[in-house]
């Protein structure tokens, strides 16, 4: 995908700080942390939003929850707990047009976000 951010990390192009890695999915540490833990986990395949999932992306979508419990578990999140969020759109407060979802723990957090 031409000029997408994260499309340029999964290749290599730009660094980041990786947490978790697997064929299909990949994390890293967001570089403007929201939360003492703010990993950014997104699939390898660009898909533009949520808005473009389908059925045909159940399993994938499976893969990056596993992984986010994965995180949650070796960040020490699973007691207390944690969120997950994903913005859709631009009303959303969707920045990056590559679907991700943050995870966000270690402290209390508040709602409505925002």
């Amino acid at each position: 995908m031409a000029e997408c951010i994260f499309c340029d990390i999964v290749a290599g192009n730009i660094p980041s700080e990786k947490v978790y890695e697997d064929d299909e999915v990949l994390a890293f540490n967001d570089i403007h942390a929201q939360a003492p833990t703010h990993v950014l986990v997104i699939p390898k395949k660009h898909i533009a939003s949520a808005r473009e999932l389908g059925e045909k992306d159940a399993a994938l979508l499976g893969k990056i929850f596993a992984a986010i419990n994965r995180i949650a578990q070796e960040k020490g999140l699973m007691e207390k707990g944690f969120r997950i969020v994903n913005n859709c759109g631009k009303d959303g407060g969707q920045t990056v047009h590559h679907i991700h979802f943050h995870l966000l723990g270690g402290r209390h957090l508040t709602w409505p976000p925002g």
